[in-house]
């Protein structure tokens, strides 16, 4: 009895005491958090950080395309984030011919920066709490619409706390954004899937893009005439580097925390979700890595198709892992014990725990269906563009431009696609929809067409045969694209696409069945377990989160120091394995110890730093953030954490969590001794 007591407070304690590099902190409330931030090395004032009045540091930091971040270095809207945030950009751009993956690309001058297509950026403007407004009986869209008002703003309200608080978000959106530099992905993704979201590191993970506007420095649509976007503020850059124990702070748009979720959501990642997700991805990469390596063209098509798939496959493992190494679901378990012990005295509160699970058991059937539907069936390719161009074709009656829209459209997923990649994934995927799903739910069609055809394989066989959609040109009208076996196969699949139509939640917890539980359980928390530092969920709004350059201990007697070197990339440098074959010029400048002011003393040995690890609580969006040391200056770019942190989306754990910067001074080693763009760093300010 003794023992259980003691196991369930110490449980208490694990997640009420929070640690300084925990949260991720709205800016707006930033001043909240200074005394802590001082005392780990923060030299500027609150208002540095955030204002709606004055030029801050949140105006040189950006929404980079549809889930990263960027920031300005310089006052002529020159942007660095992540390799793999400009990757899809990168690809788009790249052929046989101009493969600017595996060779990277520099623009000697702004006439060489390309535009790059549909690629935007979005700069705050304004964080507003608007819950007073909105509890007085205001509409949200009426708020939203007027603050929407004018060239490129657009804004948003999203909910904190579950909706106890409600935050207006205005940003301006730029339209105009060009490549300027890319290093080669031997560097900027070097290592590959093997060294993702683990450490050691040793990549390069940054790309350099340009903003645009128009003469008067507003949001343009591309054109010759617009000129270099001029930010309010930009980040000077040290050069001086970064030593154990010095502060950091990251700013950007972590995309999604859930760290108050009961232990009912923890079982059903940990157990039910990440399991199957993660089994289905498996085969889907090994079926495209094998035609990659034998096909340079293929291995550009699916470059960034092929890294968006194993991206959250690979989190999903160490998130897994991380969880069943802490026990979360049982700590959670014992926190809900101590939390029923208050709320019993609470007649406001006292069933609430029983409505809460009462509403997982209920929604997760549900979820688990829409989930694996997407990782099955809604994830063939030839399924998706069938349901773009059924949808297309309807319209073609009403709007002649609809199938001029179709064409384009397949002219872009023909250009990037491979039908002998897609129907292997097909067979595989269609087998697991029908093992896997209830079967009340498997379209009849598909258990006819399956049937009749002898098997999986052999009906998926029959189906890529006969569809005309995957012709590399598409000269179908609208009546025989309706009638196109593609189309048809994915019309069987509308009861369950309708079914879940509208159902697009972060997570789990955030299905208004349950989701609506967890606005009281917040109220109580806070009003239970008052030494708890309760910070917003991430979802993909501006957040600061901070710490210190820190190793860790990875295992009994094994201490993961807190830098890499260029030393660490030689050592693993193979000409027969893409991810880490470096181009020959990062070899001959390593020879020769070519380092310039670059070259630091790494311990006893003269070197290069690469990257380096700090305490910041980061999640994914926060990919390309700008990392800044005490007095505001840039020491590196975020790109990733250590494998054994990714379970920080639910607990962050201080002993063991980590984020992953790729060290500035690196970034400007290869612009500067790889890229012979060394010009690009007259427009920085370097410290």
């Amino acid at each position: 009895m003794i023992k259980r007591l003691l196991l369930c407070t110490m449980a208490f304690i694990a997640f009420t005491t929070a640690t300084a590099d925990e949260g991720m902190w709205l800016p707006s409330l930033i001043k909240e958090r200074m005394k802590s931030m001082r005392a780990l090395g923060f030299k500027l004032k609150a208002a540095d950080i955030y204002s709606d009045r004055e030029a801050s540091l949140k105006d040189a930091v950006v929404q980079f395309g549809g889930g990263c971040t960027g920031e300005f270095v310089s006052q002529s809207g020159l942007l660095l984030t992540n390799h793999h945030c400009g990757y899809g950009s990168i690809q788009k751009l790249s052929s046989v011919e101009h493969d600017y993956l595996t060779y990277g690309y520099w623009a000697k001058s702004l006439d060489e920066e390309l535009h790059v297509p549909g690629l935007t950026v979005s700069l705050l403007v304004s964080m507003t709490d608007v819950t007073d407004r909105i509890n007085a009986g205001e509409k949200s869209e009426d708020i939203i619409k007027k603050a929407s008002e004018g060239n490129g703003y657009r804004a948003s309200i999203e909910p904190m706390y579950y909706g106890n608080r409600q935050y207006l978000f205005v940003y301006r959106t730029y339209r105009d954004v060009r490549l300027v530099g890319a290093p080669p992905s031997a560097i900027g993704k070097f290592g590959g899937d093997t060294d993702n979201w683990m450490w050691p590191r040793h990549t390069g993970d940054f790309s350099i893009f340009r903003v645009y506007a128009n003469a008067d420095n507003e949001p343009a649509d591309y054109s010759k005439d617009n000129v270099p976007y001029r930010p309010k503020r930009f980040f000077p850059i040290s050069t001086q580097g970064v030593q154990e124990g010095d502060f950091t702070m990251t700013y950007g748009f972590p995309g999604n925390t859930q760290e108050y979720v009961i232990s009912d959501a923890v079982d059903y990642v940990a157990n039910v979700s990440n399991p199957m997700k993660i089994e289905l991805r498996t085969r889907r990469l090994q079926i495209i890595s094998e035609a990659q390596a034998k096909d340079a063209a293929v291995r550009i098509a699916y470059a960034a198709k092929h890294a968006s798939i194993a991206n959250s496959w690979k989190k999903w493992q160490g998130e897994s892992l991380g969880l069943e190494r802490l026990g979360t679901i049982e700590k959670k378990k014992n926190y809900e014990q101590e939390f029923a012990r208050w709320a019993a005295q609470n007649s406001e509160y006292a069933t609430l725990l029983d409505s809460m699970h009462e509403a997982y058991k209920k929604v997760v059937p549900g979820y688990f269906v829409r989930e694996l539907f997407n990782e099955s069936v809604a994830s063939i390719e030839a399924y998706v563009f069938a349901r773009w161009a059924s949808h297309l074709a309807m319209d073609a009656d009403k709007d002649s431009t609809k199938l001029n829209e179709l064409r384009t459209r397949h002219a872009n997923f023909i250009k990037d696609y491979n039908v002998e990649i897609d129907r292997k994934i097909a067979c595989f995927l269609i087998n697991e929809f029908m093992k896997r799903m209830p079967s009340e739910l498997i379209p009849q069609q598909l258990t006819d067409a399956v049937s009749g055809n002898g098997g999986i394989n052999e009906f998926v066989d029959s189906l890529y045969n006969a569809t005309a959609l995957l012709n590399k040109e598409l000269p179908l009208t609208a009546a025989q694209i309706l009638v196109d076996p593609m189309v048809q196969f994915a019309g069987w699949f509308n009861g369950i696409v309708e079914a879940n139509r509208g159902y697009i939640y972060r997570n789990i917890s955030n299905v208004p069945e349950i989701e609506k539980w967890y606005r009281p359980y917040m109220q109580a928390l806070r009003l239970w377990d008052k030494e708890r530092a309760f910070y917003p969920d991430a979802n993909f709004t501006l957040r600061v989160s901070y710490g210190t350059v820190k190793g860790y201990e990875n295992a009994d007697g094994e201490y993961h120091t807190h830098l890499t070197s260029l030393d660490g990339i030689m050592a693993k440098d193979n000409p027969d394995i893409y991810d880490y074959n470096i181009p020959q010029q990062l070899r001959d400048v390593y020879a020769k110890k070519e380092y310039g002011r670059w070259g630091t003393h790494i311990g006893e040995r003269h070197s290069v730093p690469v990257c380096f690890l700090a305490t910041n609580h980061t999640s994914g969006g926060n990919s390309g953030s700008p990392v800044i040391n005490g007095n505001g200056e840039l020491v590196g770019i975020n790109f990733d954490r250590t494998w054994r942190s990714t379970m920080s989306d639910i607990e962050f754990d201080p002993s063991i969590c980590r984020n992953i910067s790729v060290d500035i001074r690196y970034v400007l080693f290869v612009v500067d001794k790889i890229g012979g763009a060394g010009y690009l760093l007259d427009e920085m300010v370097l410290k």
